[in-house]
């Protein structure tokens, strides 16, 4: 057991598996729904990028490759300055979501190079350009552009053309859980000497305006330290080398800035960006000796290709000599133990290539933790020191989520573009986790059901921007997923966390069957379903008239949930066969999803496609004839039922096998149940003839098979757009295969056309159960047309191929993920390096969206694993049928 393992080992046996310091500040508040106190609920233009540096927060606090305690009392950052820009670089930039042309968008190049699960090391890599920060021509070229135009990046503004920038390289490495070692490391990649400030900061999270707390202190404690003295917190000390200045202020408002209100003292938030950039109140903030915000300045000028090292350490220990064992030799040693921690946990005969993509991927996701806290209640009902409380609050956004109160440690889909929990990101974002932190997965996947998230009538909130959207319920899937990760790496599966989950999803699932089959004909509703733009129009809104859209996405995720929850209850009921009634009545739940998908009007025998359907009072239903990943999510419900479990159950057995007789003898739907010699089952919503029309569509290059994975949306939409006329208003859809074309959702996402990675996991896996129980007795061509013929776990290794693909350098030393920014990352130093982006286009390959959303795209780490890994499980039958499209 290595020594991360051993620290693991500890945490498990807390209450909460967590340490005390850790990456938790985000990297962006400003923009957020907690912090908007408008009377019209525009949450970009009430709190815009340019007050953040002047204004407190209320709910929490950001910047630069940051630390934080658990609660966010104290934070440690970094902050910039080249010489030439207005204000200190103590935070990201980026778009609010009507400033972009496909919405809100970071601008800035960082990367998150290393990470353990308990932080005893971590590494963050920001590139700060040497001219002066683009701001300006950022915000004016990416207001001129047009949707169908791509987006206009940092990288287009010509800052980095010759290498004018420096490499600022953070690294965390504890001593213990409460002492850590800090180092800034500033590299001039240049050819030219550069100068640069640096201000590493210490500051509290100003809760002393709204809690009554009382108000903490940083305060001088000799020449190279300072003592941070909190309440709840206790007291910690900051070491620091000899620097060029010290400096003091508060964490508090620059009222005079943001509301024309005098300042009753020059110490205010913004006050080290005036001193150091305009040299105002220098003085001032140098002969102050307390505060709640302190930063040490250095000052280098760096020759071209040199480095200059800054050292500091955080500590709850007083000390004479803090660095009394030289700097470098705590950071060698946490070092080496990472390594030693994945090697343990990631492939061994996996190439180099493979194993730095899977450790950047995982370490991205560990960056990602951040510390979440919002009080809907407190948050309708009160002001935030600028703007009062306001009445229009009670009636409007999350009005009807006052029981929500979060105030916890959330591993985000992205720190700075999605600064928030997503319920469906989040259960994703646990698989990756499982693999080097189980236990912490299990509690992420736990936490978002409490009763202090989960509403009254088993709704899970969403997001903050609307926490009643409703999202796929894929929690018992991913809760299926880590148990069997953690299984296979300890040989023992957590059946008390099955359990414990089991009990609040079941809440999930009524809620569900409550109010989302509206006609109580098992053919479900949900809106957008986390798939933003995928329709013809926004699925969320309100149909005019008596009509009613009825979803083969809703109804076939409702599917795979019954199956997920039979799949539980039968691996529970193996130790507690009390759980064996439960398994009962989730398996007639199925049959009767299925009954509806294949018999109620979705399925179209022409096409050989389902489709949601527009029902409407009086008319025959319209078919939504679209070619998009709605009709494939109908693959995702499948299930392999061992054949011990059956012999053990045998009520269970018992009674599906009447519910089948029955059923039959009545000449009703009976779903795709299959046996290996009158053994193992296997469970799937499409019958074996309608998978075959399925795969055809989904291998088929034309359409949905892209070179790094499979289209949200057919390629075939391309030349053939989809038109529908509804109550006089005509909508249209075509295959976009990058950025979003469609103002809906505000046109920062798209599923019209580019590769997701959330889904093309759920393919892959999906399609490896059917290949797992056919084995060579279903092959089907792959891709289709090119005569090459594969069982389907071959076909879903060839697609884990294909998405892992994204990620490597192709034949001439290209990532596809970076399209035509490959020239800078060809550049030494930047060959490396990789980022995990949101979705990426479906004829390309290049990132697009979020370029750092390690959430769900950290995904190709276990796919890699699960590549490295696999292993035949079931025996292969005698007599192999091939299909093809003339079948």
């Amino acid at each position: 057991m290595t020594a991360e393992q051993q620290r693991l080992a500890v945490n498990a046996s807390k209450k909460i598996p967590l340490e005390q310091w850790g990456p938790y500040l985000s990297e962006r508040q400003w923009g957020t729904v907690r912090e908007d106190y408008s009377t019209n609920g525009d949450a970009w233009h009430y709190f815009p990028y340019d007050d953040a540096h002047c204004r407190v927060y209320k709910w929490g606090e950001d910047g630069i490759a940051g630390i934080s305690d658990f609660f966010q009392n104290l934070c440690f950052a970094v902050a910039l300055w080249n010489g030439k820009d207005p204000l200190l670089k103590e935070r990201l930039f980026g778009l609010g979501n009507s400033q972009g042309n496909h919405g809100e968008d970071v601008k800035e190049l960082y990367y998150y190079l290393d990470n353990i699960p308990t932080h005893y090391y971590m590494e963050y890599l920001y590139k700060y350009p040497q001219q002066a920060f683009p701001y300006d021509k950022l915000l004016k070229e990416n207001r001129l552009r047009e949707k169908g135009q791509p987006e206009y990046e940092i990288l287009d503004t010509g800052v980095f053309d010759n290498d004018e920038y420096f490499d600022v390289v953070v690294t965390y490495a504890k001593q213990n859980a409460k002492d850590i070692f800090i180092r800034i490391t500033i590299t001039n990649r240049n050819n030219k000497p550069a100068d640069i400030t640096v201000l590493p900061t210490l500051w509290f999270y100003n809760r002393w305006n709204y809690d009554l707390e009382k108000k903490p202190a940083i305060t001088v404690r000799d020449r190279n330290s300072v003592k941070a003295t909190h309440s709840r917190l206790g007291t910690y000390y900051l070491y620091f080398q000899p620097p060029n200045d010290r400096l003091f202020t508060e964490n508090e408002t620059n009222l005079e800035k943001v509301s024309g209100t005098p300042n009753a003292t020059p110490f205010v938030k913004d006050a080290f960006h005036h001193a150091i950039t305009k040299k105002e109140n220098l003085e001032a903030l140098r002969q102050k000796k307390s505060g709640t915000k302190f930063a040490p300045v250095y000052k280098y000028h760096v020759d071209a290709g040199k480095s200059q090292t800054i050292y500091l350490r955080l500590s709850n220990k007083a000390l004479d000599n803090p660095f009394a064992n030289g700097f470098e030799y705590i950071f060698t040693n946490r070092k080496e133990e990472a390594d030693a921690f994945y090697r343990e946990v990631l492939p061994v005969d996996s190439s180099t290539e493979m194993f730095a993509i899977q450790r950047q991927a995982l370490a991205g996701l560990l960056w990602s933790k951040q510390y979440y806290h919002f009080d809907v209640e407190t948050w309708l009902t009160t002001g935030d020191g600028i703007t009062p409380a306001n009445p229009g609050k009670q009636h409007g956004r999350n009005h009807d989520w006052k029981h929500l109160k979060n105030q916890d440690i959330i591993v985000m889909p992205d720190k700075w573009e999605y600064p928030w929990y997503a319920a469906w990101d989040m259960a994703f974002q646990c698989i990756p986790m499982a693999m080097i932190d189980p236990c912490f997965a299990k509690h992420q996947l736990l936490l978002v059901m409490r009763e202090w998230y989960m509403k009254p009538d088993g709704q899970l909130p969403a997001y903050e921007w609307n926490f009643s959207d409703v999202n796929p319920p894929v929690q018992a899937w991913a809760s299926l997923q880590v148990y069997r990760i953690e299984k296979e790496q300890t040989g023992k599966g957590d059946i008390d966390f099955l359990k414990r989950i089991f009990q609040k999803l079941l809440i999930n699932f009524t809620w569900w069957i409550n109010r989302k089959d509206p006609n109580g004909n098992n053919m479900f509703e949900g809106g957008f379903l986390g798939l933003d733009n995928i329709g013809v129009f926004n699925r969320s809104i309100e149909l005019p008239g008596q009509m009613q859209l009825e979803q083969a996405d809703g109804t076939s995720w409702m599917g795979m949930y019954a199956l997920n929850m039979l799949d539980m209850a039968l691996e529970i009921a193996m130790k507690d066969e009390s759980f064996e009634d439960t398994a009962t009545k989730f398996f007639e739940h199925f049959v009767l999803i299925a009954e509806a998908l294949n018999e109620q009007g979705m399925w179209n025998e022409e096409d050989k496609f389902f489709y949601d359907t527009l029902s409407i009072a009086g008319s025959a239903p319209i078919q939504l004839r679209i070619h998009s990943i709605v009709g494939l999510t109908s693959l995702f419900a499948v299930s392999l039922i061992e054949k011990k479990k059956l012999d053990k159950l045998a009520d269970f057995k018992k009674r599906i096998s009447w519910f089948e007789s029955y059923r039959l003898k009545r000449n009703k739907f009976w779903p795709n149940e299959e046996k290996i010699d009158g053994e193992d089952i296997l469970l799937s919503l499409v019958p074996r003839d309608r998978l075959v029309f399925l795969l055809e569509r989904l291998l088929n290059e034309t359409e949905f098979l892209a070179p790094g994975g499979i289209r949200a949306l057919s390629k075939y939409h391309e030349t053939e757009p989809y038109s529908v006329t509804i109550d006089g208003v005509h909508y249209t859809i075509r295959y976009d295969p990058g950025d979003s074309t469609s103002n809906l959702f505000g046109g920062n996402s798209n599923w019209r056309g580019p590769i997701w990675m959330p889904i093309n996991y759920l393919i892959i896996q999906s399609i490896r159960k059917y290949g797992i129980f056919y084995g060579d007795t279903f092959k089907v061509e792959c891709p289709v047309g090119s005569g090459k013929f594969m069982n389907l776990e071959e076909v879903a290794d060839e697609l884990t191929l294909r998405v892992i693909s994204l990620f490597e350098r192709d034949s001439e030393s290209k990532k596809p993920q970076y399209g035509t920014y490959n020239w800078f990352y060809e550049k030494p130093g930047n060959e490396n390096l990789n980022l995990f982006y949101e979705f990426f286009h479906g004829d390309n390959g290049q990132g697009l969206g979020a370029s750092h959303q390690t959430g769900w795209t950290a995904l190709v780490a276990e796919l890699i694993s699960e590549l490295c890994a696999r292993t035949k499980k079931y025996p292969k039958q005698a007599v192999p049928v091939q299909y093809s499209l003339d079948d």
